[in-house]
């Protein structure tokens, strides 16, 4: 059946990705255009990370539920439910800017909102893709969902700035609420079919609370699974600190032309990774491409610290995000070929949840962790001055490069430890596949699963 219904399944996965991508692409120009309106009106880097705050934490405390509710119903009704409500809310800072009404706590909210929306559409999104995308090209599929992000990044910051001074703040987010009715517009004329039974999917049904904490329960029943993301929710802690204080950084650096050209070259070295993990699909090991990358972009945001130098600046983020679609598709091909077709609504927003729990408590630290402990280590005449300061210099923004280089250095520690795990390096090996590969698509480069305990992983 997979080998009849593979090329109209793809079909309808490019159709729906190419909606995403668009409304992606709007979303980007309205946060970028925000976050320039929120640090000009209050020039304050803490005011300006809790427009991160609020864009984080809806996902994780929403997602378990969204899961649930993924798995429940239609899977593209409820992505046009998302859309629609997130579009809704993006219409209503319009609105607010049109009335001259809108004030930074508005931004908050409306924010938070389209974060809710967006919380129900990653896992009915994820779990359709597995259903219309064949086993061996789930890596392609994950690295064309990351096109999205990869061109948002590279243009969003150079057509928003140009945008913001020419039509204006309402008319960038008009736009971006046009591209959210032809994501939907996409939706509505496609077909997702819903998954088949499992066990697994009939032991996880109950109440909504009890089926969403049923992807928690399986997710802790495979070690392997768990393990994996320990190491997502370490790793995004560490990289969490960096959005609050890298923007803030540059701005001072060098300004918000220089800033919005680098985020473009940023967005390069992401574009180029997503092109290279489509055509490709990341390596055989799943389990390498997510941690050796994973490692290898660490090194990179270590020398975002090393130098105040736009050059180095720049070289160091776009090897950064150019790993990071490699990294995360390798990660989201690895779930979606291990985990129940019926049930990844729930695992995979659970998955989300943990993952992201941490980057709250990121954005939280960052700014004091910089004002109050690195700032005052890297002055001129601090403790760290004849020291550390001969090599990445001294006074303003020498407290951020060194924090980068910290979160670097953990990032590559981290990556070993998991590594050294067991249970995570051999996850693919010791873990049945549940979705079967193509008919007539032979799996190669793939060793023998060993037995496992039904309950472990």
């Amino acid at each position: 059946m997979r080998q009849s219904t593979a090329p109209r399944g793809m079909l309808t996965f490019t159709m729906i990705w190419f909606g995403q991508l668009i409304s992606t692409v709007g979303s980007g120009l309205t946060s970028f255009a925000l976050g320039v309106w929120v640090y000009q009106r209050e020039q304050s880097v803490t005011l300006f990370a809790l427009t991160l705050l609020a864009a984080t934490l809806p996902n994780v405390l929403l997602s378990p539920i969204a899961g649930a509710l993924a798995d429940r119903w239609n899977r593209r009704t409820v992505m046009i439910l998302s859309d629609a409500g997130a579009g809704l809310a993006t219409l209503s800072i319009a609105l607010l800017l049109f009335s001259g009404q809108l004030q930074t706590w508005h931004v908050y909210v409306a924010v938070a909102a389209n974060a809710a929306f967006s919380s129900l559409q990653w896992p009915a999104y994820s779990a359709a893709t597995t259903m219309l995308v064949p086993k061996e090209h789930l890596g392609r599929a994950g690295g064309m969902v990351q096109i999205g992000e990869a061109i948002s990044q590279l243009i969003s910051p150079v057509l928003a700035g140009a945008l913001f001074v020419t039509i204006g703040l309402p008319a960038i987010i008009l736009i971006d609420f046009a591209t959210f009715a032809f994501a939907i517009f996409t939706l509505l004329i496609v077909r997702i079919p819903q998954p088949e039974a499992t066990a697994e999917g009939q032991a996880g049904k109950g109440s909504l609370l009890s089926e969403a904490a049923y992807g928690w329960k399986y997710i802790t029943a495979r070690r392997g699974l768990l393990g994996l993301l320990l190491y997502f929710a370490a790793v995004n802690f560490l990289d969490g600190m960096i959005g609050p204080v890298i923007t803030p950084m540059v701005l001072d650096l060098a300004g918000p032309a220089v800033w919005g050209l680098i985020g473009t070259i940023i967005g390069v070295g992401m574009l180029a990774g997503t092109i290279v993990m489509s055509i490709w699909g990341g390596p055989k090991r799943r389990i390498y491409g997510v941690i050796v990358t994973g490692a290898i972009a660490s090194a990179f945001i270590a020398l975002l610290g090393v130098r105040a130098s736009i050059p180095l600046i720049t070289f160091a983020g776009f090897g950064a995000m150019f790993l990071v679609p490699i990294m995360n598709g390798s990660s989201q091909a690895l779930w979606q070929s291990k985990v129940a077709a019926d049930v990844q609504g729930r695992v995979f927003a659970v998955r989300r949840m943990i993952a992201w729990s941490t980057t709250p408590l990121a954005i939280l630290l960052a700014g004091p962790l910089v004002d109050g402990v690195f700032d005052p280590l890297m002055a001129v005449d601090g403790p760290l001055a004849t020291t550390v300061g001969r090599i990445i210099g001294v006074g303003p923004g020498r407290g951020a490069g060194l924090l980068f280089v910290v979160i670097g250095m953990m990032g590559v520690l981290v990556s070993a430890i998991a590594l050294s795990n067991p249970r995570v390096r051999r996850v693919e090996l010791e873990l049945p596949d549940a979705v079967a590969p193509e008919k007539g698509v032979p799996e190669t480069g793939k060793e023998t699963p060993a037995a496992v305990e039904p309950t472990a992983a």
